[in-house]
């Protein structure tokens, strides 16, 4: 008997699936930027400018080093589609398991790695000596809900493979919740800090995984998780890692061009981080909800590609681009509009709020090319593209990011000169970008018509 799916996405009509399946992931990232908010705005009204300087200069260092592995729980994602779209059930088996054993053993990885290293690498970015100390003790105890993190991204990644959005929402908001009400306890009432948001965080964090892992335990398609039949399986490997390693290097790349950009942050003092971080957390939410978009275009493209329906992907592209463009500009002109309200919901200093708040005038007007920019590399790899946007990421991001902050930034360093490398490798990425995607849509196309022969 066929196994059953929670969405056939190689059928039309795709715009309602689409949107069937984008809404509660667009809903589950915002869920989960608004938690992490939730952290800031206590530690930033209850902690003082110091710790929110501390907890909002780690974000760059956390992502530099998850952000290899969030990128092979998609590799993860994008063949459990792709096998759910050839039929494959045997691959699909292989493929789950595969994915959850790599997850626990890249946790623990990361997490000892980030405990032991946190410390000396915020050193190295230059972090302030009133903001080292408590940056340092967020690290370690964030690094420690890996294990977590890792089991959990993994596994909602093979869930939506499946086409369900719905359940990995469900698990976010009820640990979001229990991650929010910790906060208001530890930083409030027993005055933790810093050290109150990162335990609230990780408790969230492993909450999340046994939720997930259960529900896994729970499927009735070949994506049940079977304790017994952990275990590696070098060909499902292997695909993982061709299409997640260059995914997750490509997000790092960008998190280097971030870390390096948080350096040059970092020597302007603890009220200009302390103010950035307020003010990035806006634009947060817009990558989210546009990055949910990629991550559509990736699983429908992913799955018709193992039906070898490659006529409905440019019709997926297309409805997915439109969908990005409207929330990048909508979005953005709500960032612009509002820059000063926004800011001053995180933080009650004056200087804060004014740094923040020129920083989000300055780049949301430009922030739908970041959105394009996501969707387009999200399309390229639901086609098996990783390694060349890998490429194209770092040379349009990366490069153009170091090349603003090296070159150009001396002849004028101020804040605002040094928001100008957002927009700009933005750009630059985008159209690059879209440029090997037409490249690649022509190679499929004539691919395709010789097998047709």
């Amino acid at each position: 008997m066929e196994k059953r799916y929670s969405l056939d996405m190689t059928s039309a009509p795709f715009l309602k699936k689409i949107f069937i399946f984008a809404i509660p992931l667009i809903l589950t990232g915002l869920l989960q930027l608004a938690y992490n908010t939730a952290d800031v705005v206590v530690v930033g009204r209850f902690a003082g400018s110091e710790a929110l300087a501390a907890v909002g200069s780690t974000g760059s260092l956390i992502n530099l080093l998850l952000n290899v592995f969030i990128g092979l729980s998609m590799g993860s994602g994008v063949m459990v589609a792709r096998h759910i779209g050839a039929k494959d059930e045997m691959r699909i088996r292989n493929c789950t398991h595969t994915a959850m054993l790599m997850s626990i053993i890249c946790g623990i990885f990361i997490g000892l790695f980030g405990f032991f290293m946190s410390g000396k690498i915020l050193v190295l970015m230059g972090s302030p000596k009133d903001v080292l100390p408590l940056a340092t003790l967020y690290l370690k105890i964030y690094f420690m809900g890996c294990p977590g993190s890792m089991v959990y991204n993994f596994g909602s990644a093979i869930v939506r493979a499946t086409g369900d959005t719905k359940k990995p929402l469900f698990v976010l908001a009820s640990t979001g919740l229990v991650n929010v009400a910790l906060n208001l306890i530890l930083v409030i009432v027993f005055h933790m800090g810093v050290s109150g948001v990162a335990i609230a965080t990780i408790t969230s964090q492993y909450l999340s995984a046994v939720m997930i892992v259960i529900h896994l335990t729970k499927l009735d398609n070949a994506c049940r998780l079977s304790f017994r039949k952990l275990r590696i399986h070098k060909t499902e490997l292997l695909k993982i890692l061709r299409i997640g390693l260059p995914a997750g290097i490509q997000n790092s790349l960008f998190s280097v061009s971030n870390v390096i950009i948080q350096s040059t942050v970092n020597s302007f003092g603890s009220v200009a981080m302390a103010g950035i971080a307020a003010g990035s957390n806006f634009d947060s939410y817009i990558y989210t909800a546009t990055n949910a978009i990629a991550q559509t275009t990736m699983t429908f493209s992913s799955q018709n590609m193992g039906a070898e329906k490659y006529d409905n992907m440019s019709k997926i592209f297309r409805y997915c681009l439109t969908i990005a463009t409207a929330i990048g500009v909508v979005m953005g002109l709500v960032g612009t509009v509002f820059s000063e309200p926004i800011v001053s919901f995180f933080s009650t200093d004056k200087n804060v709020i004014a740094i923040g708040a020129q920083r989000l005038a300055m780049v949301m007007p430009f922030y739908v090319f970041c959105s394009l920019m996501d969707v387009v590399a999200g399309q390229l790899r639901g086609m098996g593209e990783s390694l060349r946007p890998m490429i194209v990421s770092l040379l349009g991001a990366c490069g153009v990011r170091l090349f603003w902050i090296y070159a150009i930034l001396p002849l004028n360093k101020t804040l605002m000169f040094l928001y100008w490398a957002y927009p700009i490798s933005w750009f630059v990425t985008f159209v690059i970008q879209s440029t090997l995607y037409l490249f690649v849509k022509k190679k499929i196309l004539k691919q395709n018509q010789k097998a047709g022969v």
